[in-house]
């Protein structure tokens, strides 16, 4: 609605409360009131219906992703693109044909300061990057742990959907869920991934061949599921990447790296964060040049692109396609496999698959709870 010129016609939640509000506060915004839903196929059949956004949990996005394909409906969906792999690509298979427009959340590729360091690095000014480490240090409000009924406005059994139905406590709900293994999947996947993402479109990569990861689940043990502690290291051609958190602790010697990306060339060293870009020569004496770049809500502009898109019914206005959103998905969730099965994985691209590892190629699909049926399967 902050981007104009569409009209909401219908929201679903399996919250009613929330539900409720968002209706109220899109009728105080557009002037007319959108359609209530508890069921997205239900959504899905209202007349006049061009777009839809996805913004439910990761184990929901296959599912309501197909399912709008095949309506033909054009998508935005946030990220990640899916829970597992062989979701993501069976929603390549359902765009594909259905020729819709789709765009994934990945809204970082709006940063001007992001985009000022791939001119940098593509001015040649930083040489060749060898290297590029990638962090987001923090420390995360863990709610109420105790397994409790959840909210009477809330279908917990609807919510868990295809996932597995854990005991309700506010710490893994609808509030809190990206920490939970079942659900988000944790740090890497749920937030980090946004920086996999940037730096794959800096540097022009594809996927990466290795992946290994090790860490731990010890301070917030009991409160979380995923890994408190991580180091991953994804090797691509001529490129190795890294990632590191720590959801404890002060972080970084200095805070303002604590969320960013080092880019490591020949030349020069680049940090870059949402609005700021930092540069330190390869030279005697040189002295760090700090930017600070400021801009509109990346969110927003990221949103104006799938609209443009729309309105102009035309894919190639699309700057976050599918098919390049599952790459950036699939690295983090095959790191975080790596980190699960404790063993180094190798990955081919060209079948999509993880080579003689049977373990680790078991968590390429998980299985859907009963009652759902998976919209795809790894060929």
């Amino acid at each position: 609605l902050a981007v104009g010129g569409v009209e909401v016609i219908g929201i679903c939640d399996v919250d009613s409360e929330h539900l409720a509000a968002s209706i109220d506060k899109i009728e105080s915004i557009q002037g007319s009131r959108p359609k209530a839903f508890k069921d997205y196929e239900e959504l899905l059949e209202l007349k006049d219906l061009e777009a839809i956004f996805i913004g439910t949990q990761p184990h929901w996005h296959a599912l309501q992703f197909v399912a709008a394909c095949e309506k033909g409906l054009h998508i935005y969906c946030e990220k990640p693109l899916a829970y597992d792999v062989a979701e993501g690509k069976a929603m390549i298979e359902a765009n594909a044909k259905a020729g819709n427009i789709v765009q994934i959340g990945f809204q970082r590729r709006q940063s001007e300061a992001f985009k000022r360091i791939k001119d940098f690095i593509e001015s040649g000014k930083a040489g060749e990057i060898s290297q590029v480490e990638a962090q987001i240090h923090y420390n995360p409000n863990i709610l109420d742990t105790t397994i409790q009924a959840p909210p009477a406005s809330l279908d917990w059994e609807a919510w868990c959907g295809p996932a597995p139905k854990l005991d309700y406590r506010p710490s893994i709900g609808h509030k809190a869920w990206r920490l939970e293994k079942e659900y988000g999947n944790g740090h890497l996947v749920d937030w980090g991934i946004h920086h996999m993402d940037i730096v794959r479109v800096i540097l022009g990569l594809d996927m990466p061949h290795r992946f290994q990861a090790n860490g731990s689940l010890k301070k917030l043990a009991g409160k979380i599921t995923t890994p408190d502690t991580l180091n991953a290291s994804m090797l691509f051609d001529g490129c190795t990447l890294k990632w590191q958190h720590r959801l404890w602790g002060t972080g970084d010697i200095n805070k303002q790296y604590n969320n960013g990306v080092f880019f490591y060339g020949e030349k020069a060293t680049i940090f870059g964060s949402d609005q700021k870009m930092v540069i330190l020569e390869n030279e005697k004496d040189a002295e760090v040049i700090v930017e600070e770049i400021p801009m509109k809500d990346m969110r927003e502009r990221h949103m104006a692109v799938f609209l443009d898109a729309v309105k102009a019914n035309d894919k190639n206005k699309i700057d976050c396609p599918v098919s390049d959103a599952f790459k950036s998905t699939a690295l983090v969730q095959l790191a975080t496999i790596a980190y699960n099965t404790k063993s180094e994985l190798k990955w081919d691209a060209t079948r999509q698959k993880i080579i003689d590892n049977k373990g680790a190629s078991a968590q390429l699909a998980r299985p859907y709870r009963k009652g759902y049926k998976r919209p795809g399967q790894m060929s």
